[in-house]
């Protein structure tokens, strides 16, 4: 075991003493350099020689003065001679070296001066003997006490959490896993951490596992367990004799150290990969920004992008900051004149309680905690200015980890939460001690967070705080859509909403909603959820603002529309997401943030009502409607086939076919999907609903793919297709109209100012991917392709990531038309959709979708459609709608004339 360094100190001193103005460089030389080798408590005769023979770079024989292979090489002179001569001397003799001896270190001496060099780092150490104590640390090598090297300008990274995957991957290989391996990765997350910030000694992590463990990592399992024993044991009760270099270790507490773990096994690879995590600067992590990419690292295969699991500060402010911050804010920007005010104030935020019932790693526990901390500190700091000193800054901290809860389903997120809060409150701890200049840490730590490890849709929330002493409720729940549900979730979907029809094709985020309004009723909490913007589109809010609104009493404060939850990371896909603030109460200062730009900055602006479509309109909600609220012609879906691919033809594909069965031709029919009518695109299909027996038996090849289709169809898994191969020449969804119709895409870009219709005769099929209005005219094109219905359908149709999901029981059923309208009027709009269509049809060879882009609209196109949104406006009403959010609430308006007469 290496000396203390107390005890180094203390031999250095009388080194230095006794060879105080020593000049004979043969006489005493050999007595010097054991005696300074024994500082460190280091036996010359067992690491190193005198006067070791070795060829030098000229050939000629030369003996080192002192060598110790692979560590240092020692080239001594006596007083006054070339001390860099001296190191040229040294250099001469590495050709005569086997590369496992070459020295990392050399040190040329004249007993009054000494130069240390060390050649893997590039750096030259000169002092006189009398400064020999001042830099003792730099010889720390010669007892063992490796030279500690932090990366500053590296924080901890996605790499830490690849490491720290890597290691968790070779502990599981070896059979350490489940509970044991998730405690065990985060109690080596806090002591790295700790390792850097002062919570320890600055290095004894790494400089005792270096010190105190074989290279071959077999009893670094013991050692670690030991460390971790201390940390849970109070000073006073360690044994008397405990080897000092554990004991340096300070007292944690008996929370995170307390369970006793199964041992561990590594090896050296697992033992470096420690080592290496050791050796950056873990004083710079994000524990908000860490602790997501640490609980990814632990997934291989969502280590290939680190980076996309976590969630931005950004995206978080943007939940906090009108839940409850920029009030706070602004009750402090208002109290600063007095002290009386500031102190109610910090009490106040001493006693706010939070809960993330989805709470992952805790990002918006961690960030929550830290802006009420540096709000804390703002306080003080203005106190501090007016006179009141503070003695002692540990008693005048009144926030803490323990205002905050969360329900985490998975174990190993919910464990680095708790860690992760108490590197936050340590990292502020450290503010408050530069500040005031007085060093403050909470040790032993007596406080935690509290995360209940359970499935936040089956637990009481009240058994995990009671909502009297709740403020607020945070997160950003899970945000799987109806079709990508486990079964498990499918079943807490029906636990939460207890039977409520439509509630199957909900978001799973739609639980968080009602779990959290069952929960605040009758109290002044205030909740802020981040969800998929389904959550506020299409026909999701007539399910989930039922309930909310009409049986909990839900009010919506403020909301974020539509924009893209991402973070910085390269690669990272972001997510459509909406942010809706609500409580029981209505709040005077209802704020609704919208974005011109989905990827870039919200607007913000004061409205009279927030409505469950994020719009400043009555709480209204639009209901499926089977047959159209107006009288116009009913829609009807495309074709569904189930083919197998065995009807459908590209040009050529259908030109080989017809070459080798001629008769077929008739059969073979044009066919519109929502993307090829989009992109001028066309393909071909076997409609073989009038087919006779007789021609299909002389028809070899339509028998075939008849055939082929059959056996598609029987072996489904689902019961209708499968009687469908009973009738394998019909569609197994025939939807197609009798007349000539005008087709609408289902899916389109929300990208264009409007959706693209077009007319068809009856020849043409439709696929299901479109939907068909048999006897359109020119007027109901005009009024469906204007500003008007494209407002109606950007707040009420579904969407399929942000596209328009276009639909006829929810948006075309719904949509209030204009009524009574004269002649005139409907004269104007069909001339003004005519001219559309004419300036469409003058760009032959352009696709639809090119034509409406928003980069490539031609400008007489764009000029036709201003003329048809007047034509169709004054429909409506004489004046002009000045803006989207008044034709909304028009619309709304109208909307709710027509269902209560």
């Amino acid at each position: 075991m290496p000396l203390s360094w107390n005890e180094i100190n203390s031999r250095a001193i009388q080194f230095t003493k006794e060879w105080e103005g020593e000049t004979r460089e043969r006489a005493e030389k050999d007595t010097f350099w054991n005696q300074f080798l024994n500082v460190f408590g280091i036996t010359r005769r067992r690491v190193a020689s005198f006067e070791q023979a070795v060829k030098k770079l000229n050939k000629n024989q030369g003996f080192i003065d002192l060598f110790w292979p692979g560590m240092l090489l020692v080239e001594h002179k006596s007083f006054g001679r070339d001390l860099e001569k001296a190191f040229g001397q040294a250099l001469d003799y590495f050709p005569g070296l086997k590369d496992h001896e070459l020295p990392r270190f050399i040190i040329t001496s004249d007993f009054a001066d000494f130069k240390l060099y060390d050649l893997e780092e590039d750096s030259v150490l000169e002092f006189p003997l009398s400064e020999f104590t001042s830099h003792i640390h730099a010889f720390g090598f010669i007892a063992g006490y490796e030279k500690r090297s932090f990366k500053e300008e590296d924080p901890v990274n996605i790499d830490a959490a690849y490491l720290m995957g890597r290691l968790h991957d070779s502990l599981k290989e070896v059979g350490y896993t489940d509970h044991a391996l998730e405690v065990y990765l985060v109690r080596i997350l806090f002591c790295l951490f700790a390792d850097d910030t002062n919570i320890f000694e600055r290095g004894i992590l790494q400089e005792y596992i270096e010190l105190h463990t074989k290279e071959d990592g077999s009893d670094l399992a013991g050692h670690l367990a030991q460390i971790f024993q201390i940390l849970n044991t109070p000073k006073d009760r360690r044994l008397k004799n405990i080897d000092e270099n554990l004991d340096q270790f300070p007292y944690v507490n008996g929370l995170l150290f307390a369970e006793t773990l199964p041992f561990a096994s590594f090896d050296s690879k697992m033992r470096d990969m420690l080592l290496e995590a050791c050796k950056l600067d873990w004083g710079k992590i994000s524990p908000a920004i860490f602790g997501s990419m640490f609980q990814a690292a632990m997934k291989p295969k969502e280590r290939r992008d680190l980076g996309a699991h976590y969630t931005s500060e950004q995206n978080i402010q943007k939940v906090i900051k009108p839940l409850f911050l920029d009030e706070l804010h602004k009750e402090f920007n208002s109290a600063k004149g007095s002290t009386k005010r500031l102190q109610q104030l910090q009490l106040k935020i001493s006693k706010l309680t939070f809960l993330d019932p989805a709470c992952g790693c805790g990002n918006f526990l961690i960030i929550t905690y830290r802006e009420l901390r540096q709000l804390e500190l703002d306080i003080l700091r203005e106190l501090n200015k007016k006179g009141q000193g503070f003695l002692d800054v540990s008693q005048i901290i009144m926030v803490d980890v323990d205002q905050f809860y969360g329900i985490e389903y998975d174990e190993f997120p919910a464990r680095i939460a708790e860690v992760a809060m108490w590197l936050i409150d340590h990292q502020m701890n450290m503010k408050v001690s530069e500040e005031f200049g007085q060093y403050f840490v909470r040790l032993p730590l007596s406080k935690s967070v509290t995360i209940k490890n359970a499935n936040a849709l089956q637990v009481s929330w009240q058994e995990i705080i009671q909502p009297s002493r709740l403020s607020y409720i945070l997160g950003n729940p899970p945000f799987y859509g109806s079709s990508f549900q486990t079964k498990q979730q499918k079943d807490d979907i029906k636990l939460v909403f207890k039977g409520v029809k439509g509630a199957g094709n909900l978001d799973y985020v739609a639980g968080w909603y009602i779990k959290a309004a069952q929960y605040i009723q009758n109290t002044k909490i205030e909740v802020g959820f981040v969800s998929t913007n389904s959550v506020s589109q299409g026909e999701q809010v007539s399910v989930l603002w039922n309930e909310l609104i009409n049986i909990y009493g839900v009010k919506i404060n403020f909301a974020h529309r539509t924009f893209n939850w991402r973070n910085e990371a390269k690669g990272n896909a972001g997510v459509h997401v909406v942010i809706v603030g609500f409580a029981i109460f209505n709040s005077k200062n209802k704020l609704l943030f919208e974005y011109h730009d989905i990827k870039g900055e919200p607007l913000e602006k004061k409205v009279k009502n927030i409505n469950p479509y994020l719009i400043d309109a009555p709480d209204i909600l639009i209901l499926k409607r089977t047959n159209p609220l107006c009288n116009v012609p009913k829609m009807m879906y495309g074709n569904k086939i189930v083919d197998g691919g065995n009807y459908l033809f590209e040009d050529l594909e259908k030109i080989e076919f017809i070459k080798l069965e001629p008769s077929a031709e008739k059969f073979i029919k044009p066919i519109l999907s929502g993307d090829q009518f989009l992109n001028g695109k066309l393909r071909w299909v076997l409609h073989l609903e009038d087919i006779t027996p007789n021609e299909i038996q002389s028809m070899p090849l339509v028998k075939e793919r008849i055939e082929n289709v059959q056996k598609y169809r029987a072996a489904s898994t689902k019961s209708q297709t499968r009687d469908s191969a009973f009738t394998p020449t019909l569609f197994t969804e025939p939807r197609q109209p009798d007349t000539n119709f005008l087709l609408i895409p289902r899916t389109s870009s929300e990208n264009r100012r409007y959706i693209p219709f077009g007319f068809f005769d009856k020849e043409y099929i439709v696929n299901d991917s479109c939907i068909a209005l048999p006897n359109a005219d020119n007027f109901i094109f005009g009024v469906m392709t204007s500003l008007m219905h494209m407002t109606w359908v950007k707040y009420t149709c579904g969407r399929l990531k942000s596209d328009y999901r276009y639909s006829n029981t929810l948006v075309y059923n719904t949509f209030p038309w204009p009524e009574n309208l004269p002649e005139k009027n409907i004269l104007k709009v069909e001339t003004a959709a005519q001219r559309v269509l004419e300036v469409r049809a003058s760009f032959n060879g352009s696709s639809l979708a090119q034509l409406y882009s928003p980069t490539s609209m031609p400008p007489n196109l764009f000029k036709a459609h201003v003329k048809l949104d007047e034509a169709v406006d004054k429909c409506y009403r004489p004046q002009p709608f000045p803006d989207e959010r008044r034709r909304i609430e028009f619309l709304f308006e109208l909307y709710e004339d027509y269902i209560t007469r």
